[in-house]
């Protein structure tokens, strides 16, 4: 019987020094080129993910997506690619720096018309855009987000009459280089409204902004892609934090953030990666995955 005992207190000790070192395995650093709608909740996350693997070096760079796509395909040595959208993933795939089978869509954003807080133009509806005088910020061309704006605006060209976009795009007085400066001129009054992620209205801004909501009808599903570089030389480590990604605990802070996570990808729910249960962020994530399931169904 003693030797039972001893027996099982090695192989516990054994068992917990596996896990130990499993999650400290990996070491060196990790630079992430993410778009820049990633900005707090990629922060955040590379924050989480440091507490599990703390001998990596998180190195995050941000800036519209077109920006990093033309740095990667240019040779920037990054070692993961995190797009606001499709489109730039596919150019940097086409310049060799990725491979498309390891392409994965790990979470969606939705739009939302943003206003300054005292709303001195009386924005309240997306038909207010066209109002006279209203001065109006937008992503520049070339922009996920402007993409996905203007794919927006002609949508409702059904409800307001096929002219309703070119008259909203009358009152454009600035095209801003990625959209977290359209929320900063929004914020600080020198617009009247803008069109921005629902994430880039949470956080610490928004006691300095009013969120206008866009039909569902209407809206667009932005997926955000994320692919490791097929020359990096820490593959492990990018593959380590691409996972992470999938863990509860990721998509908690995600939700926290304003975005949600695939729940169909090519016609297949993604693995959850189980974590320690949390009954809070379960329900917020419970939230969050129905509304992203509602918008990806609508989507097609």
């Amino acid at each position: 019987m003693r030797f039972l005992v001893v027996l099982q207190w090695f192989i516990a000790l054994w068992f917990g020094a596996a896990i130990s070192g499993a999650q400290g395995r990996l070491s060196g650093s990790l630079t992430i080129y993410a778009a820049t709608s990633l900005t707090d909740v990629f922060e955040a996350v590379g924050a989480a993910f440091a507490e599990a693997q703390p001998k990596v070096e998180i190195l995050l760079n941000f800036a519209n997506s077109a920006t990093l796509a033309a740095q990667i395909a240019a040779g920037a040595p990054a070692d993961i690619f995190a797009s606001a959208n499709e489109l730039q993933m596919d150019h940097v795939i086409e310049s060799g720096r990725v491979e498309a089978s390891e392409v994965e869509i790990f979470a969606h954003n939705r739009l939302t018309v943003i206003a300054p807080a005292d709303n001195p133009a009386d924005v309240m509806t997306i038909e207010d855009l066209t109002k006279e005088a209203v001065l109006l910020v937008l992503a520049a061309e070339g922009t996920p987000i402007r993409a996905y704006t203007n794919a927006m605006l002609a949508s409702y060209n059904e409800d307001f009459g096929e002219a309703f976009s070119e008259r909203v795009l009358r009152n454009l007085v600035s095209e801003e280089s990625n959209v977290r400066q359209v929320v900063a001129r929004v914020a600080l009054g020198e617009a009247d409204a803008g069109v921005v992620y629902q994430s880039d209205a949470l956080g610490d801004v928004a006691d300095q902004l009013i969120a206008i909501s866009i039909d569902e009808r209407h809206n667009q599903l932005a997926s955000y892609p994320i692919a490791p570089l097929n020359d990096t030389a820490a593959q492990d480590q990018a593959l380590a934090f691409i996972r992470f990604l999938r863990t509860e605990e990721a998509q908690a802070i995600m939700a926290e953030n304003g975005f949600c996570w695939p729940v169909v990808l090519n016609g297949v729910r993604p693995t959850v990666v189980r974590s320690e249960p949390d009954v809070a962020g379960a329900d917020n994530g419970e939230a969050q995955q129905f509304a992203c399931e509602a918008a990806t169904s609508e989507a097609g």
